[in-house]
């Protein structure tokens, strides 16, 4: 631990944000699982559904930086396939 108190500080603060992108990290993955059991099941109205908070989720961890375009990019494409495979 830093001696210094505004490193004390700042030592604090950085544990509530890693706290805190845990929960978005983990809200993120559970968005992407609920598309892909939807599309399991064949439901195509709850697959849509489930696809569309997917991608707000993905939207919000990049634009707080949790993670990278290419990342975002990648996974939209792949479950808009997804969802359109769905009959």
């Amino acid at each position: 631990m830093a001696n210094i108190k505004s490193q004390k500080k700042r030592a604090l603060t950085n544990l509530k944000r890693q706290n805190a992108r845990a929960g978005q990290k983990s809200e993120l993955k559970t968005a992407v699982k609920k598309v892909q059991a939807a599309v399991a099941e064949g439901n195509k109205e709850a697959a849509v559904e489930a696809y569309n908070k997917a991608n707000k989720s993905l939207d919000k961890a990049l634009v707080s930086g949790i993670k990278k375009k290419n990342y975002v990019a990648r996974q939209k494409s792949r479950l808009a396939k997804l969802v359109n495979s769905v009959n």
